[in-house]
């Protein structure tokens, strides 16, 4: 596994910024590659556009620990990077969950986990339906999100309506409760799926944006078990 990516990413300092026993720091550095891949290389979306009714949306559904998509947004220009000095405070943007009605370019409060995947299904099924096939929604869980059995009624879902602007990302830290026998991605029945070390910023940006859109699409991307 690659431990350091090739490429930069500022937000790995940005996020020391943030500070606490709030910042659930495991659960934040296990995504914080994969969101800079995402906003560096992926996502149609920009501080100048984030009310575009065409542009991608994200969706964090692991939204208990946030620090790193602080950050992410924080270098890429959403927020100012002085935010980041105040998580969870009285008077702070930045909730210990983020809350879309606060931050620009957060497109959902989150943090009680099983909740993303059902909604990253009605915004792609809501944007096709509006006629922006070129707009994409992306969601990121981690594995032991996957426990919550509203994911699986998600997955059949996404599959049966063909949603191919749409991709899950786990992040999996293997966490999950009771593991996942046969692996992560066979659990997503009928998607497109692509396995990547989640340090490794070439391997993780070509897996989500190397697919056929002809239906979802899941990357799992491995990263460091947690507490260790």
């Amino acid at each position: 596994m690659t431990v350091i990516a090739e490429r930069g990413n500022p937000a790995r300092q940005l996020v020391t910024r943030l500070a606490g026993d709030e910042k659930h720091a495991p659960s934040a550095y296990s995504t914080l590659e994969v969101l800079w891949v995402l906003y560096d290389r992926v996502l149609r979306v920009t501080p100048a556009t984030v009310d575009e009714p065409d542009r991608d949306r994200f969706l964090l559904s692991k939204g208990h620990g946030p620090a790193a998509y602080y950050a992410v947004l924080a270098a890429t220009g959403f927020i100012p990077e002085s935010w980041l000095d105040d998580l969870g405070g009285r008077n702070s943007r930045l909730g210990l969950h983020p809350d879309r009605t606060l931050i620009p370019g957060v497109e959902i409060g989150s943090g009680s986990l099983g909740h993303g995947l059902g909604l990253a299904v009605g915004t792609a099924l809501g944007l096709r339906a509006q006629g922006f096939l070129d707009s994409h929604t992306y969601v990121l869980l981690g594995d032991a999100e996957l426990d919550e059995g509203a994911n699986h009624e998600a997955i059949a879902y996404a599959y049966a309506a063909r949603l191919g602007g749409l991709t899950a990302i786990v992040i999996d830290n293997q966490s999950a409760t009771h593991g996942w026998p046969g692996g992560i991605a066979g659990r997503f029945v009928g998607w497109s799926a692509s396995v990547v070390d989640g340090y490794d910023h070439d391997a993780i940006a070509h897996a989500l944006t190397s697919h056929d859109g002809s239906r979802p699409h899941v990357v799992v991307a491995t990263v460091a078990p947690k507490g260790r």
